[in-house]
Parts: C-alpha cells; sequence; structure tokens
C-alpha cells in the first residue's frame, strides 16, 4: 500500500508555509503608521482659531508622514459634541482632536451633565500652542489705554457690554476676572461661537476678550482696538500691547491653548508618532502661527498631561466662583 505520511522535507516545508501564514497578519497589523488617511476632528467651526491651526499642522503632518491629515468639523455644546466623538472613536490613531482650554479644561466643571471625563477618557499628545485673549473695545469707546479703560468701567457701571462665544468660555472668564479684578460691573452678552465679533464690529457691544487669531486683521485695519493682552506676558503677535498682569494686576492670566488629544487606549508608538511630528514642524509654522497670534509651543505628552491638570483645576475655581452653568 501506498503510504501518505510525509517526508522530513515535506514536513518541513509545512511548518515553514504554517509560520509565514501566522506571520502574515502580525506583518500587517505592524504596517508603519499612519498607513492610511488620519482624521483630525475639530469641535468648531470653520474658520476659527482651532480650525485654523489644525489645518495649519494637518497640512504639514501630511507632508511629513505621507498620508491625508483630513479635518473633520464638528461643531456644537461649546465644543463637547466634537470631542465626545472622538472620545467613542476607535483607538488606533485614525481619529484624532486638535482641542482647546474648554473642551478640556473648563466644560467638565460649567456642564452638569457631561458624560465623560476628557481628561480621563483622552490621551494628551502634544500642545500645539498658547493663544492669549487680547482686550479689544470697540472704536466709540473713548479709552485709548488700558489704564483709561479701567477708569472708564468703573465710570460706568453696568453701563457697558461685553460679548463672549459662550456662556463658561474663555471670552466670558477673562472678562469675568477683569470686572471682579476692577471692583465694576458690565453686562455679559453670549452668544453661540464667533457671531460676538460681528456684533462688537458693529458697536452694540463695547469691549471683548477674544483670541488674537480671531481679531489681529481687524485690528491692524482699525475696526477694534487692542488695550491689553491676558498672557502673563506681552505677545509677540501685538508688540507695543501691555499684558493685564503688568498693568496692577499681578496673576491674572487667561487665555486659550490648543494641542492633539487621541481616544483612550491608543497605542503609545502612535503617540510617540505625532507627538515626534508634531515638534518636528512647529518650526517651520513659527512665523505663520506668530503672525497670526498664536505662540508654538511642542513639548512631551507628559508635559501637555500636567499642563491640562493644572488648567483644569485653575479654571474649575474661576467657574464656581462665576456661577457659570450650561446644559
Amino acid at each position: 500500500m501506498k503510504s501518505f505520511a510525509p517526508t522530513r522535507q515535506q514536513f518541513l516545508g509545512a511548518l515553514l508555509a504554517a509560520a509565514v501564514a501566522v506571520a502574515a497578519p502580525n506583518a500587517v497589523a505592524a504596517d508603519p503608521y499612519p498607513a492610511k488617511p488620519v482624521k483630525i476632528v475639530v469641535a468648531f467651526t470653520a474658520g476659527g482659531t482651532t480650525d485654523i491651526l489644525a489645518r495649519a499642522v494637518g497640512q504639514k503632518l501630511q507632508e511629513k508622514l505621507g498620508q491625508p491629515f483630513v479635518i473633520d468639523n464638528k461643531p456644537g455644546a461649546g465644543g463637547n459634541l466634537g470631542t465626545e466623538f472622538v472620545v467613542r472613536s476607535a483607538p488606533d490613531g485614525y481619529t484624532l482632536i486638535v482641542d482647546s482650554v474648554g473642551p478640556i479644561a473648563i466644560n467638565q466643571t460649567l456642564y452638569k451633565t457631561l458624560s465623560y471625563d476628557p481628561l480621563k477618557d483622552l490621551v494628551p499628545i502634544v500642545q500645539i500652542a498658547d493663544v492669549p485673549n487680547v482686550l479689544v473695545v470697540h472704536p466709540s469707546v473713548s479709552a485709548k489705554t488700558f489704564d483709561e479703560f479701567v477708569a472708564y468701567l468703573k465710570a460706568n457701571p453696568g453701563k457697558l457690554n461685553y460679548g463672549s462665544t459662550g456662556v463658561g468660555t474663555s471670552a466670558h472668564l477673562s472678562s469675568y476676572m477683569l470686572t471682579q479684578r476692577v471692583g465694576a460691573e458690565a453686562l455679559h452678552v453670549p452668544y453661540k461661537g464667533a457671531t460676538a465679533l460681528n456684533d462688537l464690529l458693529a458697536g452694540r457691544l463695547q469691549f471683548m476678550f477674544a483670541t488674537i487669531p480671531s481679531v489681529i486683521q481687524h485690528i491692524k485695519a482699525g475696526k477694534l482696538r487692542a488695550l491689553a493682552v491676558s498672557s502673563a506676558k506681552p505677545s509677540r503677535s501685538l508688540p507695543g500691547i501691555p499684558a493685564v498682569a503688568e498693568k496692577g494686576f499681578p496673576g491674572f492670566e487667561a487665555g486659550s491653548w490648543f494641542g492633539f488629544f487621541a481616544p483612550k487606549g491608543t497605542p503609545p508608538q502612535v503617540i510617540a508618532t505625532i507627538n515626534k511630528a508634531v515638534n518636528d514642524v512647529l518650526p517651520g509654522l513659527e512665523e505663520q502661527l506668530v503672525r497670526e497670534g498664536a505662540d508654538p509651543v511642542g513639548g512631551t505628552p507628559e508635559q501637555f498631561g500636567k499642563f491640562t491638570q493644572a488648567e483644569y483645576e485653575k479654571w474649575k475655581a474661576v467657574v464656581k466662583a462665576s456661577g457659570a452653568t450650561a446644559q
């Protein structure tokens, strides 16, 4: 009878084929990241500061890493909708978010029904930039300097209106902090998103703290007057404009910041790849970012994580003191 027992050569060949079959899926899994387009969620409307920064950095990442980095705007609920979308996304590195101070450090205190914890459910990757707020007034306001504005605010209690991009936003809380420190009253008029700027330009609002990128062209055109910035020191984007902290209000620091985050559970090698790539491309973007009102930062995921935790603690106290709530 003919024997069907494998020869030694056939047996070794079968083992080799089996090893190749087992290794094949692992080889696919080990493909260098990114192996396909990456989605960058922006939790705000197109044209805002978050969107501007995400698109600038995303374009450079695309050039460096060889895959499209596609911006996906998902605005709503003060940035919560887009942020939660990313929290619920697969942690595979192909859905990231460029997020900001509001959704990460403020909204957890502001919103009583937030269904996720941004500090626990997102992984910090790298900070892109600090973006100070700037105190701007309509040209109809007689004050030409910050000191004159403080005096004007005190002399007109309850008569001035200031706008913001929403209750509990950095724009709102910056103005609240200033009026508290000055000991003056002013009426807060919250808006949904960037529409507050339209009413400020029209003179229906008298003043506002706004991110520098959103108003810098209006300042240069003389449509708004810049009086002070909310960062600890003057911004390179607005030379000659003092910091509030330098004008008799030590410790006044209230601005926006922006950075990359990923869903919890995203592989460490993905975090490392994006972190390194952003740090590599930021120097080439420095001139553009400063011109538009942002100060590039960079750094490690650990540094960004400590920073976001400190920001949460700071703004938690301010939100509670202001009594601001949102649903």
